[in-house]
C-alpha cells in the first residue's frame, strides 16, 4: 500500500513540448503551449495522456480562465505568459529524479526555473526558483506555485451525478484556531470556486492541507504545502446544471500583504515547496502515500531521525518549578518508564514568576534564584536516573523584561500600521539571525543538552511584518522571515546531530513540512482535554507520519475530563510523552503507575520498533457525529499492528464492532485485548 516504486520516470517530447511526469501510477503532464506553461491533467493508473496517441486525454486549456501550471505577478504585471523556453535539464540519483524547466520572461527581466521532483511515491515535489536579471528592485505580490486545470468531465453517461455538487468532496481542517488542531471534515465540493485560508486570512492552527476526492471515479488528489506562512488553497469548480461537462482547477497561493517579496537586483530566491499527489482508492490510501512521500523524500534529514521515538517528560510553569520540585518529578518519570526529561518554559524567571515566562524571553539563562547551584544540577540528576536533559527556547520572540528589547529594538519590525511588533523579532535580518543561532547553540553547548523544544508564541497577525528592503521599498518579511528559520535549523542539526530536536508553536501553530524538515517530531497541540485530544490525534496523524506527532498523557487540563487510561492511550499510536500523576510529596497511586509502565513497555519493545514505517488506518477520520475514534497502525508486510478504540461523547454503543484493516487474511495472529487483560489467537 505504500512501498515505493523502482519505477520514475520524465518523458520530454520535444516535438510537442509536453513534460510527462510519472512517479509509481501517478502521472502528471504539461506543456509549453504558446509562451506558457500549462497544465494538461493528471492520471493515478499510470497511463500517459497520450497512450492513445491520436487520441490524447488533455485538458482543454480555452476552458480555463487561468490555464498557467504557476501565477506569478511582478509590479502589477503576470509574468505567467509571453516566456521563452530556455532549457530542460534532468537528474537522476538514488532512485529519484529532478527535474528543472528554465523559462526567461519577455514582461520583466526574470528567469523561472520550475523545478519537480519524483521519488517512486504517487507523489511529487515542485518549487519555483527565481533568478532577476534587473539592476533595479522588482515587487512580487502574486505567487501560486503550482495552479491550472486539474480535470474535466463529460458528466452525461456518468450514473448518479444529476446533482453536480455530489461528484466532488473536498476534505481538510475545517477549523483554525487553538486547540482545534486535526479537526477533518469532508464536505460537498459546491459548483463555485472555493478557497481555504491559514495563517493570513485565517488563524495559524490549521496544519496547510487539502484532498480533492471524486466521488464517482474513486480518485483522490491530495496536497501540502510545505510553508509557515500565509496560504490559500482555491479549487474552482466549474460545472452547469443545465450542461452534461464540468471543468475543475486548483492553486496553491502563498499569501500575505503585497509585495510578498521584493527581489533585489540580480537577486535568486527559491520558493517554498508544494507536495502534490494522486490515487485511486480511499483517504487511507492517500494518507500512506503521502506519508511514504514525506518520509522518503521531506522528512529525510539524516539528523533529524525519527526512528528513537524516546519517551519525554516535561514539566514547566504549571508546576513548582525548584531544585526539590523537579528532581520529584524526575523520580516520578523514571518510574514511569521516561526516557528524557525537559524543562519547559519557566526555567529562566524568578520564583513565582513562572507564568509570566513570555516577559522574560531572551534571557536564555538559568535564573540563578531558582537554581543556585546553575540548572546543571538538574541535567545531571536527570542522567542519574538515566534521563536524557532538554531545555525549552522561545527565540523569535523577546520579552520586555529581556534588555536587547530596548537596546535592539530594530530586531523587531514594523506592522502595516509602523508600530513596532510587540515581541516577534526579524529573522530576515542578518544580525538578528546571527544573534538567534548563537543563542541556541551557545544554550545547548553550555548547558550540554541532548533535547531542544522550540516553541513560538505569537498571534498569526504578527507574520506580516513590513521592513523596507534598503532599496525604498518596503516588503512583507514572512517569506524571507521562513527561509531564514528554516536555513538556521538545518544548521544547527548539522552542527548537533546529536540533539533531539523537538518543534513546538503553541501546540500546533506550526507543523508544517517546511517547518519540519530539521525536527525529529513536533508538538501538535496544547489542547490535551478530551475528546478533543482524542480528534486531534486523529487529524494529525493524517498529516505527519505518526512517528512525528508528539502525544501528551497528563498535564495541560487533562486530568480534568476522560479516563486515566485513556488519555495515555491516545498518546500511544504516536511519540509517546508523559506528565506528572502525582503532586510533589503526595504518594503516588500504585495502580496507576503499574498501568503507565505496562504502557510504556507496550510503546517502547512493541510499538516503537515499526512506528516509523508504519502504515496508518482511519477507520473514523471525522469525528463531529461519531460515536467512537478507531484509529490503527501496523507495519508494511501486516505481521503486526495496533489500535485504540475510543467511545467519544454522547455514546450509546455498548458493543462496538471493528474489522481492522492492516492485517492479511492469510495469516494467524496473536491478538491482546489491553483493556480485558486476554491473549487469543485468531485467523485474519
Amino acid at each position: 500500500m505504500t512501498s515505493k516504486s523502482s519505477f520514475c520516470d520524465v518523458y520530454y517530447n520535444k516535438e510537442q513540448n509536453t513534460f510527462c511526469y510519472r512517479s509509481k501510477d501517478m502521472v502528471y503532464e504539461e506543456r509549453f503551449e504558446k509562451g506558457a506553461l500549462v497544465p494538461c491533467g493528471w492520471n493515478a493508473a499510470g497511463y500517459p495522456l497520450d497512450v492513445l496517441t491520436s487520441f490524447p486525454s488533455r485538458l482543454d486549456t480555452r476552458r480555463y480562465a487561468e490555464p498557467f501550471a504557476f501565477n506569478l505577478e511582478i509590479d502589477g504585471q503576470s509574468v505567467s505568459y509571453d516566456l521563452d523556453f530556455v532549457s530542460f535539464e534532468k537528474e537522476e540519483a538514488e532512485g529519484k529524479i529532478l527535474c528543472r524547466l528554465t523559462l526567461k520572461s519577455n514582461i520583466k527581466p526574470l528567469e523561472i526555473t520550475v523545478c519537480t521532483l519524483l521519488d517512486g511515491t504517487q507523489m511529487l515535489s515542485r518549487w519555483l526558483e527565481l533568478k532577476s536579471l534587473s539592476d533595479k528592485p522588482m515587487c512580487i505580490s502574486r505567487l501560486d506555485l503550482i495552479s491550472g486545470g486539474f480535470e474535466d468531465m463529460d458528466t452525461d453517461h456518468l450514473k448518479g451525478t444529476s446533482d453536480k455538487a455530489k461528484l466532488y468532496s473536498i476534505g481538510y481542517f475545517d477549523d483554525d484556531s487553538w486547540g482545534r488542531e486535526g479537526q477533518f471534515r469532508w464536505n460537498d465540493l459546491q459548483t463555485e470556486a472555493t478557497a481555504i485560508d491559514g495563517r493570513f486570512a485565517r488563524d495559524r492552527f490549521r496544519h496547510p492541507l487539502i484532498f480533492l476526492k471524486n466521488n464517482v471515479m474513486g480518485h483522490i488528489w491530495f496536497c501540502q504545502l510545505a510553508y509557515s506562512g500565509g496560504y490559500r488553497f482555491t479549487i474552482d469548480y466549474n460545472a452547469k446544471p443545465y450542461k452534461d461537462e464540468s471543468y475543475l482547477s486548483f492553486k496553491a497561493e502563498i499569501t500575505g500583504h503585497s509585495p510578498i517579496l521584493v527581489l533585489k537586483p540580480f537577486e535568486e530566491f527559491a520558493t517554498p515547496e508544494v507536495h502534490i499527489g494522486m490515487v485511486h482508492g480511499d483517504l487511507d490510501c492517500a494518507i500512506n502515500e503521502m506519508h511514504a512521500h514525506t518520509r522518503e523524500s521531506v522528512l529525510n534529514n539524516e539528523f533529524a531521525d525519527p526512528t528513537p521515538a524516546l519517551v519525554g517528560c516535561g514539566m514547566g510553569a504549571e508546576h513548582n518549578m525548584d531544585i526539590k520540585g523537579s528532581k520529584s518529578f524526575i523520580d516520578q518519570f523514571a518510574e514511569m518508564g521516561g526516557e528524557v526529561f525537559i524543562v519547559d518554559a519557566g526555567w529562566v524567571c524568578p520564583p513565582h514568576k513562572e507564568t509570566s515566562w513570555g516577559d522574560y524571553n531572551g534571557l536564555n539563562t538559568p535564573d540563578k534564584e531558582r537554581y543556585p547551584n546553575g540548572i546543571d544540577e538538574i541535567r545531571d540528576y536527570a542522567h542519574e536516573k538515566g534521563l536524557k536533559f532538554g531545555l525549552w527556547m522561545d527565540i523569535e520572540n523577546l520579552g520586555r523584561l529581556c534588555p536587547l528589547f530596548n537596546e535592539k529594538p530594530d530586531f523587531r519590525s514594523d506592522n502595516v500600521f509602523g508600530t513596532k511588533n510587540p515581541r516577534l523579532i526579524d529573522m530576515s535580518v542578518p544580525e538578528v539571525n546571527e544573534w538567534a543561532e548563537n543563542e541556541l547553540a551557545r544554550v545547548i553547548e553550555e548547558y550540554k543538552i541532548e533535547l531542544l523544544r522550540v516553541d513560538y508564541n505569537v498571534d498569526y497577525t504578527e507574520y506580516f511584518s513590513m521592513r523596507d528592503t534598503g532599496c525604498g521599498i518596503k516588503e512583507c518579511v514572512t517569506l524571507r522571515h521562513n527561509k531564514a528559520v528554516y536555513d538556521m535549523y538545518s544548521r544547527l542539526k548539522e552542527r548537533f546531530p546529536h540533539v533531539i530536536f523537538e518543534n513546538c508553536a503553541g501546540g500546533g501553530g506550526r507543523t508544517d513540512l517546511g517547518m519540519m524538515k530539521s525536527f525529529n517530531h513536533t508538538w501538535v497541540s496544547d489542547n490535551q482535554k478530551m475528546p478533543y485530544s482524542v480528534a486531534i490525534t486523529n487529524g494529525m496523524t493524517m498529516a505527519l507520519p505518526p512517528e512525528r506527532v508528539d502525544r501528551l498523557f497528563a498535564g495541560m487540563g487533562c486530568h480534568t475530563i476522560g479516563s486515566f487510561k485513556a488519555h495515555l492511550r491516545n498518546t500511544m499510536l504516536g511519540h509517546v510523552s508523559l506528565n506528572v500523576i502525582s503532586p510533589e510529596g503526595a504518594r503516588v497511586n500504585d495502580e496507576a503507575m503499574k498501568f503507565i509502565k505496562h504502557s510504556t513497555d507496550i510503546y517502547k519493545n512493541f510499538i516503537r520498533p515499526f512506528l516509523s514505517e508504519s502504515v496508518i488506518y482511519h477507520h473514523t477520520p471525522e469525528l463531529y457525529d461519531e460515536d467512537v475514534c478507531v484509529l490503527e497502525i501496523g507495519t508494511p508486510d501486516k505481521s503486526r499492528g495496533a489500535m485504540t478504540v475510543f467511545t467519544m461523547c454522547n455514546t450509546n454503543e455498548q458493543n462496538i464492532v471493528v474489522k481492522p484493516k492492516g492485517f492479511d487474511r492469510s495469516k494467524n495472529y496473536s491478538v491482546t485485548l489491553d483493556n480485558d487483560n486476554c491473549t487469543f489467537t485468531v485467523s485474519g
